[in-house]
């Protein structure tokens, strides 16, 4: 509050403080630290399962029956941390809620978007209670991080969005379009199958004694071919979209970055993952395998986003802020 002189006859008031705008620049690099969160937190959530520490707290929201905090031992110090992890995340999505009504020019398709991350994140600790008075049933881990990945694509996008101005328009054909989609699908299939391996695999998320973790009843060896078998097809997709595009050089101009990108974190994780699966899942390679299917998928939704161009797209590497403002009609 600033106080407004007074004047002869005129009486002292408070008035608020205006709350500063944002450039389309300064809210581009906010959406970009909530991607970054959102992705990490399904890092922070694989540490848990893959240090035992999944009930490590046996209630939610409290840590146990009639204790809120507990730092008995080092699972509940981690189980928590995450929990913490994601209040944190909470705020700072509220944030960039908040920088969506201060950016100039006011959106609102960015406003929605930033919303959209703020219910993902209530209903990931919705989830997470389940998952815990389920006693880490597989099911429910799975929707854990199925709402994670949504979450990324949420997050990716308004990225994305804040990043662009004008009209939008598909640059690549009709064929090609569907044909980058097909990679896209055949990437949440293979993830899908993944979580499928996860819940039958040995790391159950705790060792807690009288406790007893339930897992899917598959055979490992077959649901990993399954996931293998997918992955393998996805690459292959991606390849035949390469060589499709070797006579169409400007179809490949807007795709060949994307392409390149989505290849090398896809084979890199197809290679983390017979590397994992031949010396018996260590916990510490899975974790980069949870980390590689993140990437995996932002490669992925990527592709697909640059099928599509804005009439101007602002570069956060080397714009001034004054050249930024200067693009926004």
């Amino acid at each position: 509050m600033v106080a407004t002189p007074a004047g002869p006859g005129r009486r002292a008031y408070a008035r608020p403080v205006a709350l500063a705008r944002l450039t389309p620049r300064a809210y581009a690099r906010m959406t970009l630290a909530a991607l970054v969160m959102v992705s990490a937190i399904i890092v922070t959530g694989a540490a848990v399962r893959l240090s035992d520490s999944g009930l490590g707290c046996s209630d939610w929201p409290r840590c146990e029956q009639g204790t809120l905090i507990g730092a008995s031992n080092q699972h509940q110090i981690i189980e928590q941390v995450n929990r913490l992890f994601t209040g944190v995340m909470v705020v700072a999505l509220a944030v960039t809620v908040l920088g969506s009504l201060r950016r100039t020019p006011r959106r609102r398709d960015l406003t929605w978007l930033s919303l959209a991350l703020v219910l993902g994140t209530l209903g990931q600790a919705v989830v997470g209670g389940v998952v815990v008075l389920t006693h880490l049933h597989p099911a429910a881990v799975q929707q854990h991080f199925v709402v994670s990945v949504v979450m990324v694509t949420a997050a990716l996008v308004l990225h994305r969005r804040a990043r662009e101005e004008g009209g939008r328009r598909r640059v690549v054909s009709e064929p090609i379009h569907r044909h980058v989609w097909a990679v896209a699908v055949g990437t949440a299939l293979a993830i899908a199958a993944g979580t499928v391996v996860t819940g039958t695999n040995i790391h159950s998320g705790s060792t807690a004694a009288g406790r007893p973790v339930r897992r899917f009843g598959f055979a490992i060896t077959s649901v990993t071919r399954v996931h293998s078998g997918l992955v393998l097809v996805t690459l292959g997709l991606t390849l035949a979209l390469a060589w499709r595009l070797r006579r169409r050089p400007a179809e490949r101009a807007v795709l060949e970055d994307g392409i390149s990108l989505f290849l090398l974190a896809g084979f890199t994780q197809a290679g983390l993952g017979y590397v994992q699966y031949a010396l018996d899942t260590p916990a510490v390679l899975v974790g980069f395998h949870v980390l590689g299917a993140v990437l995996v998928w932002i490669a992925a939704v990527h592709l697909v986003l640059v099928c599509r161009r804005a009439d101007s797209v602002l570069e956060l590497s080397d714009a001034p802020p004054e050249v930024a403002a200067a693009a926004v009609p």
